[in-house]
């Protein structure tokens, strides 16, 4: 007989019904040679610091820091008492273990360093001796869950997951406990003020731009336009630049001694240049970019909320895994994501089926930029109700998918110069528009047309400068970030960076970031509920406590994006074995 254990009921039953559940018993069912159980995500925690003495019940700068030596763990407790269910469901897989006919482990968690850590801890704690295995899915479909009980791993395999898994647990006790400690006697005035790793610098991006924006000064500039009529009756726009192609001024002065000579002037058109051009579909979505994407496309959604949602529909069968920061598909994928293709073509009509051919490409398939999970994707499951929000999740993810086998969006980009001739001098007016010639992949969006269409132009065309206008722009000040700019501020350690410019952001950071797919947006809903952020409608702005703990608080290297980037990365290297969790603990404490 062999025991699995999910990392919550709901992915217990989903295996349970895979297999064909024969027995329900109070905890756990029983399926063939199978048991199948739960655990509630954690159900094991570090010990308080008042667990280690009794002194450090109260808060005490005399006392700090203080660094368990060595950490140990207890069953989840709920404000000092031990939490029932946790404690009831451990007791339970400690029995199935125990049981006679129980001769294999098999830990059916989330594939990725939290995973690893919650089975762990479970099985450190219970000293369990018995062959531990790994089921590795990215999905909970029928056929992924069969073939994965087919192809599970040795759990020694994932010791350096581990290693990264309890050395960002303990680093984050460390900081967490001893700076929250010392924040809230120094600074608290009776208020416990909450100090974490990620929080911090997370925080910092935020004040940081609250600060560019209280000092920012705006200035007035000025463009010319003309309006110029064509010998056919046809008008378009240029815009006025001089010779060293500056199109904006300081002062509306200067156009007004150009005026004159302009007024009624005739010219032609100099140059034109016409350019095909083909825009590809985005990305896959990590669940960074799917975060970004609803956030700013559905109002009162937040980053948290995407997550849950992609997370129901993941247990649900209908997505694969949501927690990635992979934006392409494993190699050995290529003939799922056919499947998947022809299974949605399969529900649309003939004309629609056209649109779309299944492609290789390294645009989508591409192993060596696969860390950990791939993209999400829909799975071969096609849901036939869903509630509203689980809906605009999905649609968001299968148009995504859909887009990346439909042809480039291609159009005519023309960019032209007019010259004037007045009496003494020569004007020169830029031009730029686009036509589209074919939508391709973004048939599947309402994207709004916002470039300027152009009659048919040519070269040594003669014109009419018909009218112009001189316009003012003041520069405005930094939009303060919401919460799909913090998340990307977050991914990429706080640079401001091009979403899609992946080659760019590879480079800079080499791997830093705040955070992880999986903490981001529990991060800032932290920093919301302990009062360091509020809401400001879509914005998200600094509290006076936030300020406050920006400003005052002296261990200035937890708010620095850099350093917190190396931390991130050095849990990746030790995923990696390149770096040991000694060192990186070491350099922590």
């Amino acid at each position: 007989m062999e025991l699995i254990i999910a990392e919550k009921p709901s992915v217990a039953k989903n295996i349970a019904d895979t297999l064909g559940i024969q027995k329900r018993q109070n905890g756990f069912f029983q399926v063939d040679h199978y048991l199948i159980t739960w655990a509630f995500g954690h159900l094991l925690q570090l010990w308080d610091a008042e667990d280690y003495d009794a002194r450090y019940s109260e808060w005490r700068l005399e006392d700090l820091p203080f660094i368990p030596e060595p950490f140990k763990y207890k069953v989840n407790s709920i404000k000092g008492q031990v939490d029932k269910g946790a404690k009831k469901q451990l007791d339970l897989i400690q029995m199935l273990i125990s049981r006679d006919d129980v001769t294999e482990v098999i830990f059916a968690f989330d594939d990725d360093r939290e995973g690893q850590i919650i089975g762990d801890l479970i099985f450190d704690y219970l000293d369990v001796l018995k062959p531990i295995t790994r089921l590795m899915l990215n999905e909970w479909t029928k056929d992924a869950v069969v073939k994965g009980l087919k192809h599970v791993r040795p759990n020694r395999e994932f010791k350096l997951l581990k290693q990264a898994g309890v050395a960002r647990q303990w680093a984050d006790w460390v900081i967490g406990i001893n700076l929250t400690r010392a924040a809230s006697v120094k600074y608290g005035n009776n208020k416990a003020l909450n100090i974490w790793r990620v929080m911090m610098p997370t925080l910092r991006i935020v004040y940081d731009l609250d600060l560019e924006i209280k000092q920012f000064k705006p200035e007035d500039y000025y463009k010319l336009e003309g309006i110029f009529k064509t010998c056919d009756g046809n008008y378009y726009q240029g815009t006025y630049f001089n010779n060293e192609w500056d199109m904006a001024f300081k002062s509306a002065n200067y156009f007004q001694t150009l005026i004159p000579e302009m007024d009624g002037a005739r010219g032609e058109i100099d140059e034109i240049h016409t350019k095909q051009k083909k825009e590809y579909p985005p990305k896959l979505f990590d669940l960074t970019t799917l975060q970004w994407f609803i956030t700013t496309q559905e109002t009162g959604w937040t980053s948290d909320k995407v997550l849950n949602v992609a997370q129901k529909l993941y247990e649900g069968k209908f997505l694969t895994y949501p927690r990635t920061a992979s934006a392409y598909l494993d190699e050995s994928l290529i003939d799922r994501a056919k499947a998947i293709l022809e299974s949605f073509k399969n529900q649309m009509p003939d004309n629609d089926r056209e649109l779309f051919s299944f492609t290789v490409s390294k645009c989508i398939f591409d192993s060596k930029k696969v860390e950990g999970h791939s993209a999400i994707i829909p799975t071969v499951e096609i849901p036939i109700e869903l509630s509203r929000e689980e809906q605009i999740v999905y649609d968001a993810v299968k148009s995504r998918f859909l887009s990346q086998f439909i042809p480039a969006a291609e159009y005519e980009e023309t960019d032209l110069i007019t010259v004037i001739h007045g009496a003494q001098n020569t004007f020169s007016f830029n031009t730029k528009g686009r036509v589209e010639v074919e939508k391709g992949w973004e048939v599947l969006y309402n994207k709004k047309v916002t470039e300027t269409i152009l009659p048919q132009l040519c070269k040594n065309e003669k014109v009419l400068l018909d009218d112009h206008e001189i316009k003012k722009t003041t520069t405005k000040p930094p939009k303060a970030h919401t919460e799909d700019s913090l998340l990307k501020a977050m991914k990429n350690c706080g640079k401001h960076l091009d979403e899609e410019d992946e080659s760019q952001i590879s480079s800079i950071l080499a791997g830093f970031s705040i955070g992880t797919p999986a903490t981001r947006a529990e991060t800032i809903k932290k920093l919301r509920n302990v009062g360091y952020i509020i809401d400001q409608g879509k914005n998200l702005r600094c509290t006076d406590l936030g300020k406050q703990m920006c400003e005052r608080f002296p261990a200035r290297k937890l708010f620095d994006l850099a350093f917190t980037g190396q931390l991130e990365k050095a849990l990746k290297d030790i995923e990696k074995g390149e770096q040991s969790n000694n060192h990186f603990l070491d350099c922590i404490f």
